[in-house]
């Protein structure tokens, strides 16, 4: 691809990321709580983006992706932070969703980010960083990707009306620990499984990775599906909207650059091992087969 298409498609990137934002942001505005006349949905939304455009500046002169996974825990929390502080009249339902967003972002937040300072840097940005555009539609899309993810929950916490607790939030948030044991497990596992010496060059096909190729993706997958369970009760109108969360975790892991991008990679460097073939032969890339 030549500089002028990369540049095309950066520029369409940030574009269509800046249309989905907005579009998602008056959607989850409507019936939003309210700061000086401005929801606090919408002002939730645009700081997770202005938060990656202050943290690509120094990264770009820097040509640096060391803090890319950091920035993006740092957005949720803040996010989170923002629309706690800035809504009154906070039930069980938005503090126990507020506290449960914030427990994955930091542990998600700082696993990442060992793992970046570990390995010296992530080489999916090797092409990317040394691009203005090309970096700035990476950040921007990791602000879309908050604010997607994030869009559910956003919406409990600045709901006008409250609800209390009932059977949404009860089975919805024993969802989102099922997803987050997974998640936490299975990284756990993974990271083991590197330190150790003589598994390097290897790839791991034992505990919860014996059952699927991706188990922290299902993790993900599954905890939002969890925080969305437990919003349904205060969404109406175009809020319904917001259960775009769990779809768009799902779209993004299992056909944009999760399990597509990591799929490939170990296709390039294991393909020719019989063992990897039998192995991905016989392991569901996502959701494990009952009774294996």
């Amino acid at each position: 691809m030549n500089n002028q298409k990369q540049h095309r498609v950066s520029i369409v990137g940030i574009t269509v990321a800046l249309a989905l934002g907005a579009g998602v942001t008056t959607a989850g505005s409507s019936s939003s709580l309210e700061v000086g006349g401005f929801a606090v949905f919408a002002i939730a939304a645009i700081l997770a983006f202005v938060i990656n455009w202050i943290v690509f500046v120094p990264s770009y002169l820097l040509r640096t992706e060391a803090y890319f996974d950091l920035t993006g825990s740092v957005t949720y929390i803040s996010v989170i932070a923002l629309s706690v502080l800035a809504s009154d009249n906070l039930d069980t339902r938005a503090l126990v969703v507020a506290g449960a967003v914030i427990v994955w972002a930091a542990r998600l937040g700082s696993f990442l980010f060992r793992r970046v300072r570990r390995d010296g840097g992530d080489g999916r940005f090797d092409w990317i960083k040394t691009n203005f555009l090309r970096f700035l539609m990476t950040w921007t899309l990791q602000g879309l990707w908050v604010l997607l993810t994030l869009a559910a929950a956003l919406a409990v916490i600045t709901a006008k009306d409250r609800s209390d607790i009932d059977v949404f939030l009860i089975v919805g948030m024993s969802v989102w620990l099922a997803g987050f044991v997974i998640e936490v497990i299975a990284d756990r596992q993974k990271s083991a499984f590197r330190a150790n010496p003589a598994n390097k060059g290897r790839f791991i096909t034992s505990g919860l990775w014996a059952w699927s190729r991706h188990p922290n993706y299902l993790g993900e997958i599954v905890l939002w599906t969890g925080i969305a369970f437990a919003s349904i009760p205060v969404l109406s109108g175009w809020r319904w909207m917001m259960l775009i969360s769990p779809i768009f975790v799902f779209v993004l892991l299992t056909r944009i650059s999760g399990i597509p991008m990591l799929e490939h990679r170990a296709a390039k460097r294991w393909g020719a091992d019989p063992e990897f073939r039998s192995y991905t032969d016989s392991t569901p890339a996502l959701i494990p087969r009952p009774f294996r």
